[in-house]
């Protein structure tokens, strides 16, 4: 295989197309090509190495998106060690990160200094304090320890070996970090820049936080299997990053449902898309159908909706970048081919075309949950990964998800799942956010709470939003009763919080 790590796959894209552009920081206006990447990335591998970092030693990256942040991360890979991601939407849980990964080195931003300051002084371990914005009264300045790098050591990193930790985003329980090899991740990016059709031609811009796995398979990954011009961006904001798009010619997007959903908005808005945009890739949480539709049919940009999870460094399911049969457009799409996926029943059992059932995936998944030993076991049963995420699959082997098995709602022993209630609810124009829980009922069991937040100078009750959904799926499929609140609560990933709903307002 001729990617086997991730530094194997920066070195070949560096030998094919050294003058090419690797990295484009739109907060900076500051890009870099294939050769300096490489370049950089053995100054950053030798600065760790001065300070002590070695094999299997963990690097916290505690940051906002920029191309420091990606040269730091292929640094520590050149070392064999693990790069630890950890959003700063965590600032205030960062000690959790902290005693999980027991980095070694923990680099941030300057914005940071004053949550570090405060865990240096638990003293949880950390050894060396890195600021990517210059050294601080404790901390090195990246770009000094850069200048004055030795040489990097020769170290043998193989396929096998972990390369990061990808926490979980925390939808469903406390942040799990898993543990994911080089070559694994390597192969999945692979299949991935394939089923996208990217090419160096291609302009990318990714928005999502590159602390987390969706960012790292969908944007920066595949982008490099292929040499493009890889584009990476602190915050999500509409006007800029539509303008930048259409000034760099950005032929593909990585980012989520609501990020999607303004850009869908503005180019309306400005009656054109970004000049050059041809397709996307969604993930994170459901895609609306109707932002789907609406930038296919009125843009001829085709969304890819994904589905996967930090388990993986993959994805499960990827669609084609083109217009599918009206009988499976809304489905995620089928599987690809680094694994195998199957829809099983509660014995493990796979169930006929159309049945609904709990995917399970086996090969290049997750070494495991990091300390977490049971956690792994629960998940990883006779070589299959239990994704816990139920879904039916057609003839032709698309997905289609329907829910975490764990969000179920059981209404007088019938089971339905919330994707259907939030994407109708969803389909309402002044619905910007739709989540859907189960609420216990003394008769029924339980019955379906919707919870929605408005987009800003909307107004609807939530009688009339009730009707809207149960004019699409009608009484029986429809949540039983609504609420409508001013902050949608959400994981660092994007993701709706559910179990924040479940504790406010599902007694």
């Amino acid at each position: 295989m001729e990617f086997t790590t991730f530094n194997d796959m920066l070195r070949r894209a560096a030998w094919r197309l050294p003058d090419h552009e690797f990295i484009y920081w739109s907060d900076r206006v500051r890009s870099i090509t294939y050769a300096q990447g490489e370049q950089l990335s053995g100054q950053a591998a030798g600065a760790l190495a001065a300070l002590g970092v070695v094999k299997g030693d963990r690097v916290g990256i505690f940051a906002h998106n920029g191309l420091d942040y990606v040269i730091a991360m292929f640094g520590a890979w050149k070392l064999g060690a693990i790069s630890a991601h950890i959003s700063v939407l965590q600032k205030e849980n960062l000690t959790y990160f902290i005693n999980d990964s027991t980095p070694k080195v923990l680099i941030y931003t300057g914005d940071m200094h004053e949550v570090i300051s405060r865990i240096r002084e638990q003293n949880l371990g950390v050894q060396h304090f890195i600021c990517f914005d210059g050294p601080r009264d404790f901390a090195h300045g990246w770009s000094d320890l850069l200048q004055a790098a030795p040489p990097p050591p020769a170290v043998r990193v193989s396929d096998l070996d972990a390369a990061h930790l990808s926490y979980t985003s925390g939808s469903s329980g406390p942040s799990k970090g898993a543990l994911l090899a080089h070559g694994y991740t390597a192969r999945a990016t692979h299949t991935i820049a394939e089923r996208l059709n990217l090419s160096s031609a291609d302009i990318s811009l990714g928005v999502t936080s590159l602390s987390s796995s969706f960012h790292l398979v969908a944007n920066l990954l595949p982008g490099v299997h292929r040499a493009m011009s890889i584009g990476v961006r602190k915050d999500w904001d509409p006007q800029a990053a539509w303008q930048e798009m259409d000034d760099r010619g950005v032929t593909f997007f990585a980012g989520n449902p609501l990020v999607l959903g303004d850009l869908l908005k503005l180019s309306r808005e400005k009656g054109a898309k970004p000049r050059a945009l041809t397709r996307c890739i969604s993930g994170g949480a459901p895609l609306p159908p109707a932002v789907k539709l609406a930038f296919c049919d009125e843009f001829d940009v085709h969304i890819v909706e994904s589905y996967g999870q930090s388990e993986l460094g993959g994805f499960v399911a990827l669609g084609y970048p083109r217009k599918e049969p009206q009988s499976r457009f809304y489905a995620i799409g089928p599987a690809l081919p680094d694994r195998e996926t199957i829809v099983a029943d509660e014995q493990c059992r796979e169930v006929p075309v159309g049945q609904p059932g709990e995917l399970l995936i086996r090969n290049n998944v997750m070494v495991g949950y990091w300390n977490m030993p049971e956690k792994t076991e629960s998940v990883l049963k006779d070589g299959w990964l239990h994704t816990g995420d139920m879904g039916v699959m057609d003839e032709e082997g698309y997905f289609t998800l329907l829910g975490r098995w764990s969000e179920r709602i059981i209404i007088q022993g019938r089971v339905v799942f919330p994707r259907y209630m939030e994407e109708a609810l969803l389909r309402h124009p002044a619905v910007h956010y739709s989540g859907v829980i189960a609420k216990p009922h003394q008769v029924l069991g339980q019955i379906p709470l919707a919870i929605v937040e408005l987009y800003p100078g909307q107004s609807v009750t939530p009688a009339q939003l009730l009707e809207h959904c149960r004019a699409i799926l009608g009484a029986e499929d429809s949540p039983a009763d609504l609420l409508i609140i001013e902050k949608m609560p959400m994981t660092p990933t994007g993701k709706i919080g559910k179990q924040e709903l479940i504790r406010l307002y599902g007694s």
